[in-house]
């Protein structure tokens, strides 16, 4: 609900007719005289050429298509037959094509350029790999990624950059990768996805600026053998790929955030992918042999569009709003991929962009494991140095863990531990040790711990600054067992033991009791990216004991509930937004040992709705 003062001084448009969702779909393209998968392709949707692959007999392929946006023409093929190379290009008469297999030694080292009539071999690629990634032009290329030869392929973070005449070795990616998805151009790149030698599908992203690369944003959706629309880095979709099956998922980056869009209609990975950028895009043959003639476009509607935040009067009469906000009682949650290790009551950190990645360390009854989540598979990492409960907060390369209930006597821990993306370091312990606590925070240098229990429920709250911590104001409300969320400067604690409905807010300097939830509970797993948008999901309820699949979501002014878990749990361990949450683990009351590994994803929609004002 929007109040007045927020809605004061903005323009309010009166519409007839209300605009459209700016939402790009998938439709069926013209088909591939030749079916094939692993194959390059540039240009657009309605001037493009594809070629090379593999086809369902196994044969690897020179043949040369182009794309009018109707019909597929073949034209001159290859000199040299090959799939899984990599590719650039930016119209149906520039692209280039490098490395890939069959292989005369190992993998190939062949370069190719394309102009529109005939292929020339030019120079070499100075490292032979398959299925690595390119962005560019015939001219000026750049090659990143990609698999060496063995029978235990290791993959490889390797950048070279094109001339025109020559390759030359320039700075590596931070994470070697194989599969992985590039666009752009030689100066300013990204590479995502993919597949790393210890995680099976990536979410992680990469932007070149000509000279280094640098981690972005992780996708919403980690996977490994998508394509993207080919000529703009910042203003780009992924599309396809494959995570425990071949996916349609699409994705949009433009600079700072992912957004999920709408899927292809079928399923595919290793495919020729191109396009002019996001609104703009091809997907033509692919991995599974049943994909391999398929043919997609990416299209938009025509304006005018809705927009995040638009408000306007609808037939002059009805005001309305467009967001995720209006949309957050249709948001469900849906199943994730199960931990390995059972456990509630653990430290969790989430990605740079706060989504379905995620990072869990320790747990009830002494548990010291670590597991990274990429949104479908949980990989172990280097385990915590004393296992424990306890608290943490901060990012997949920079997150801390404080205090915490250890086997034996006496249970209450001070520890505190520090994460490097590596490994664990050990630190300057709490000043109170005390277990059932609340953590968060935004890095391993900056974290706040707040509530717990010694021989008794405690108010008092630390913040850490890298070296030590530091006692600050106290908590209204002694509880244990509460949810938090945030940074050190804009937080939020809810419910608690004995089950409460009381919650409140952290400034930096104080707390301040706010609106009551509507579920009393404790151990609630709370997500949000600010003290004024967060979902609480789960706890544990008293009088049964009961552990309740209840979900609320608060405004910054009140709490609303909206979709249950699927699983009723507490000691969950939550985190993300509030429009892309994740809840893992906890304890359901009935498994034994009580705690379980289910993983549950929280995804909210942009929704068109009324708004009222008061």
């Amino acid at each position: 609900m929007a109040t007045y003062k927020e809605i004061k001084g903005v323009t309010v448009q009166t519409r007839d007719e209300d605009p459209t969702v700016n939402v790009g779909s998938w439709s069926s393209g013209g088909s591939l005289n030749q079916d094939r998968a692993y194959s390059g392709a540039a240009g657009t949707v309605t001037s493009s050429v594809v070629f090379g692959g593999y086809t369902p007999g196994g044969s690897y392929v020179g043949n040369t298509e182009t794309y009018n946006g109707t019909t597929f023409t073949e034209v001159a093929d290859m000199n040299t037959g090959r799939g899984g190379a990599a590719y650039a290009g930016s119209s149906q008469t520039n692209a280039i094509i490098f490395s890939g297999t069959p292989p005369p030694s190992g993998y190939s080292t062949l370069n190719e350029t394309w102009d529109g009539s005939s292929w020339t071999e030019t120079g070499d690629v100075n490292e032979g790999r398959y299925r690595g990634a390119g962005a560019g032009t015939s001219t000026a290329a750049l090659f990143f990624g990609g698999q060496d030869p063995g029978l235990s392929p290791v993959r490889i973070d390797n950048t070279e950059s094109w001339n025109g005449s020559a390759w030359t070795e320039v700075n590596d990616l931070n994470t070697g990768r194989a599969q992985n998805t590039g666009t752009g151009i030689q100066t300013a790149a990204l590479s995502a996805s993919g597949r790393s030698d210890t995680v099976t599908n990536l979410g992680v992203a990469e932007e070149w600026d000509g000279t280094n690369w640098t981690e972005v944003g992780d996708l919403s959706n980690a996977r490994r053998g998508g394509s993207a629309s080919r000529t703009s880095y910042r203003d780009t979709i992924i599309f396809g790929g494959y995570i425990t099956t071949y996916v349609g998922n699409t994705e949009s980056w433009n600079g700072s955030a992912w957004t999920e869009l709408n899927d292809m209609s079928t399923g595919k990975s290793d495919l020729g992918g191109t396009g002019s950028g996001s609104t703009d895009a091809l997907a033509a043959g692919g991995e599974p042999p049943g994909a391999y003639g398929v043919v997609e476009e990416w299209s938009f509607p025509s304006g005018p569009h809705l927009n995040e935040g638009d408000i306007f009067l609808s037939g002059g009469t009805t005001l309305k709003g467009f967001g995720k906000a209006g949309g957050l009682p249709a948001g469900t949650w849906a199943s994730g991929a199960s931990m390995n290790n059972a456990r509630g009551r653990a430290g969790f950190a989430t990605g740079a962009i706060p989504g379905h990645v995620a990072l869990v360390y320790g747990g009830t009854g002494g548990n010291a494991n670590v597991e990274q989540y990429d949104g479908s598979s949980w990989t172990e990492k280097n385990n915590l140095s004393t296992g424990r409960s306890g608290s943490g907060g901060g990012t997949l390369t920079s997150a801390i863990t404080a205090g915490g209930e250890v086997p034996g006597s006496p249970a209450n821990s001070a520890l505190t531990e520090t994460w490097d993306g590596t490994n664990w370091s050990s630190a300057s312990n709490l000043n109170e040790a005390k277990r059932a606590l609340c953590g968060f925070g935004s890095s391993s240098t900056s974290a706040l711990v707040a509530s717990g229990y010694t021989t008794t429920a405690v108010n008092n709250t630390e913040l850490w600054d890298g070296s030590s911590w530091t006692e600050v104001n106290n908590q209204n409300d002694t509880k244990y067992g509460r949810g938090g969320q945030g940074t050190t400067t804009a937080g939020i604690l809810a419910g608690g033991g004995p089950g409460t409905t009381e919650a409140e807010t952290w400034d930096g300097t104080s707390w301040t009791e706010i609106a009551e939830m509507n579920t009393a509970r404790e151990y609630p797993g709370l997500s949000g990216q600010s003290f004024t948008q967060v979902i609480a999901a789960g706890g544990y309820v008293g009088g049964g004991p009961t552990n309740t699949a209840a979900n609320e979501f608060w405004n910054g002014t009140s709490w609303t509930e909206i979709n249950d878990l699927s699983t009723g749990r507490y000691q969950g361990m939550g985190n993300g937004s509030a429009v892309s949450g994740i809840l893992c683990g906890g304890d359901d009351g009935t498994s034994s040992p009580p705690s379980v590994a289910v993983t549950e994803e929280f995804v909210v929609s942009d929704t068109l709705s009324t708004v009222t004002v008061s």
